[in-house]
Formats: C-alpha cells, structure tokens, sequence
C-alpha cells in the first residue's frame, strides 16, 4: 500500500443520466490538495459542499447518498468505488445535479476518466484504518465484518446467494484484493453493471423510478437471463457488482483498510453500520492510547488560559490540539465531584449539562489558539443537535473532542463530542460569541 496521499493531475469531466431519476447531469473531477479528502460540489446550489463521509449518508433506498443541509448527491457508490481503487485520497467533484451520472450501470466509466485524469502524489502520508479486533454487522440471515489481516491491503471476500429467489444468479461467490499490484480492478471489478429482477424493475417504474431506461439499456434479468440485448459481461456478474458497491461504501471512511473484508448478502445500509462501528473502533483506541500520553496543557497551564476555577473547571488536561482545528481534553470523574452529592445521592450520575460544559470549555481552549481570537473570550451564544447517549457516572474518565467548524472573528461554531471508553456519551454543535477579555 503506497504510503503516501494521492489526487488527479489534471480536470475531467462526463455526463450523463442519474440512475434513479434520469436527471441529466455533467460531471467534473478536479485535484484538491492534500487532507482535504474527496468532497462533492454542486454547482447548482451555489457550490454548496458536502463531504464524503459516512456522518453525512441520508436514508435512500438501494443507493448510498449523503446531505448536508438542503444539498445532497445520490448514488454515489460506482464513483467511489473506483476512487478507491485509483488510491485517491484528494478530489473535488463537481455536479450540476441532485445525483451521479449512471452511465452503464458499472464503475469503469469513472475508472477510466480518473485514469485520463492522471494520478499524482503528494508529499503528505497516508492515513489508513487498520483493523485491530473483528467487527461483525448482522441482519437477518445477512452479514458483513471486518476482520485483522497481517496483509498491508484490503482483501474482500463477498458471497451472494439469490438461492430460491433467481436460479440464474443463484449462489455466487468472488473473493479480491484491492491492494494486490496482480488484481486488475479494471478488468474484474470495474466492468459489472447495477442489476435488478424483472419484478423488481417492473415495480420500480411503475413508482416512477428510472424512466428512462429500458430493457436494452439496464441489466433486468428474468427468469432466464438477462433481458432484451443484454447479456451478462460476467458469468457471475451480479457478486461483482455486489463487491464493487461495498468497496465504494467502504470509502466513506475517508481511509483505506487494512483488513479482510468478509460479506453475505450485505447491501449499502449495512454497509454503512460496519464503516460507521470501524470508525467507533478507532476513535476509542486512539483516545485510550492519547489518555496515556503526556498532556499538552495541565491544569495549571489551563488556569493561565481559562477563566473557569474550581469546582466549575471541568476539562483536567488536554493531550493534543492539531493548530486551530482539534483538540483533545480528559476530565476523571470521581465521587468527589460536588454535583453528586444532589446528583443523585443514591445513583450519582454526571449532570447532562455539565457534560456539555465540558465541551465547551475545550472548545475555548481551542478558540484561543486562534490568532485572530487573543484577547477574547468565548461566551456560549448556541447549542444545537445535543445528544446525551450515556450516564456518566464515578469512575469514568471522559475523553473530550472539540472540532472547529468555522473561528471568525466573532462567531465560532464548534463540533463537540465525550466518549467513555468505546461509547459515546454526549454530542453537540456549540457556538460562541466573541467578546472582549476585561482581564487582559
């Protein structure tokens, strides 16, 4: 696996149709420089931006999508998926519609846009996730999991098994290995298109999805085979397209895998659990490995920083701030704590907004790296989107996360969040206004 990140060299565009609503739609790849991962553009709704994430995935019916705000992209996951396979860490994609262009159903058109496009690399390394315990994701009869690999790669092992619903598909199988320098993505992968069952396809327009395309132009497969012209690239064709979407979901990691990749039956929503438990999995083992780390600020130095004493300072010490983007605070919560002698005095549980309080106060901490911000303080001005997911009670250490969404000269929006061990406990979006220090 190349340790370093990756962009395109030059811009290429496409267009077509959106699979789902036969929307038309032109399409632009452009470099972007290192960090900033791949995000879409709409260049329809004032270049509103929205992130390849999996915080951002909004609910959709045999499609991934994701939103921010009133912008959203559907039908994603033949794009990143060969993204992914490219090894891009870095994009800009622009479009002028609500939805990807389908093209042929399959993801070789991206692939080899991308390819035209050029892969260049940039100094920055490589952020990777690599899977340390297994993670299992069921539903029903179906499943997918992420399991170790002493591997440097990502190999996908992916069974399909249509028994007694398709006897052309039946029971399929293809195993893979995206990092493997002798497995050609292209070749094996990339050409297999989306497919749907007659009686699936039928019902689907007549909801009045895919209006414009037929039998001719869509792999339908009928009780014999494929439908009208078509005819199967693959003998097994519908378990590689299978395996091309989870490989592009996957990507809203936002980092390669290092892992095995085992799925049955699996389709995007879950999918999107095991990214999202993949992501749960390596946040707490790097806040565990952070917490034992020396901290970058005590509490003394952040007596000289913050205006907040006993018994109202709630953040102990912070072990790494990342300029003025992120920090990372601790706060060891004991039974001395005087909030529980009310709190309650036979099950003492950390008040829900002192817990808020706690973010606040990192986020301040990571306000004043700001230069723009010497000699303000900030006042809390807004909470939106609180979420209080779990007592904490004595003995809990709370690691504490502050991200800055936006630090002007006087608004600042924070995205906060409080761990305990592996679990979320609380999460908000906080603002402050920015005031003048009357002790400086």
């Amino acid at each position: 696996m190349d340790s370093h990140q990756h962009t395109i060299s030059t811009p290429q565009s496409m267009s077509g149709r959106g699979l789902f609503h036969g929307v038309p739609v032109n399409l632009t790849f452009l470099p972007a420089p290192a960090n900033h991962g791949i995000v879409f553009r709409r260049t329809d709704l004032n270049n509103a931006e929205i992130p390849v994430s999996v915080e951002h995935v909004t609910k959709r019916v045999r499609r991934t999508a994701i939103k921010v705000g009133e912008a959203s992209v559907d039908t994603i996951e033949h794009c990143m998926s060969a993204v992914a396979a490219h090894a891009i860490d870095n994009l800009i994609i622009e479009l002028d519609g609500p939805e990807v262009p389908a093209m042929d159903g399959s993801s070789l058109p991206f692939y080899e846009t991308l390819l035209k496009a050029g892969i260049a690399k940039q100094d920055t390394p490589r952020r990777r996730l690599v899977v340390k315990t297994p993670v299992v994701i069921r539903e029903d009869d179906a499943m997918v999991a992420a399991l170790p690999s002493p591997d440097p790669g990502m190999q996908v092992v992916y069974e399909l098994d249509y028994t007694g619903v398709s006897k052309v598909i039946g029971r399929q199988l293809k195993t893979f290995d995206l990092d493997d320098p002798e497995a050609d993505y292209a070749k094996e992968i990339a050409p297999s298109r989306t497919f749907s069952l007659e009686a699936e396809a039928m019902a689907a327009q007549k909801a009045g999805l895919f209006p414009h395309l037929t039998v001719d132009t869509a792999l339908v497969i009928g009780d014999d085979g494929p439908l009208g012209t078509n005819e199967f690239r693959f003998d097994d064709e519908p378990v590689r397209h299978k395996m091309l979407d989870l490989i592009g979901d996957l990507y809203l990691l936002g980092a390669p895998i290092q892992g095995r990749i085992v799925a049955y039956k699996s389709g995007h929503p879950m999918n999107h659990r095991l990214v999202r438990e993949l992501i749960k999995q390596h946040e707490a083992a790097r806040l565990k490995d952070l917490a034992h780390h020396h901290s970058v600020l005590d509490v003394r130095r952040l007596f000289r920083m913050m205006p907040h004493r006993y018994p109202m300072l709630l953040v102990d010490r912070v072990v790494e701030i990342v300029g003025d983007q992120r920090a990372v605070g601790v706060k060891n919560v004991t039974i001395n704590e005087p909030f529980f002698q009310g709190h309650y005095p036979n099950t003492p549980i950390m008040p829900g907004v002192l817990v808020v309080e706690a973010m606040a106060q990192l986020s301040g901490v990571l306000i004043g790296q700001s230069l723009e911000q010497v000699g303000k303080l900030p006042v809390l001005l807004s909470l939106d989107r609180v979420k209080l997911r779990k007592p904490v009670t004595p003995g809990d250490q709370l690691m504490l996360i502050a991200e800055a969404v936006k630090i002007r000269s006087r608004i600042a929006h924070m995205h906060c969040r409080a761990y305990v061990a592996e679990e979320l406990a609380a999460e908000a979006q906080v603002k402050f206004m920015m005031v003048d220090d009357e002790a400086e």
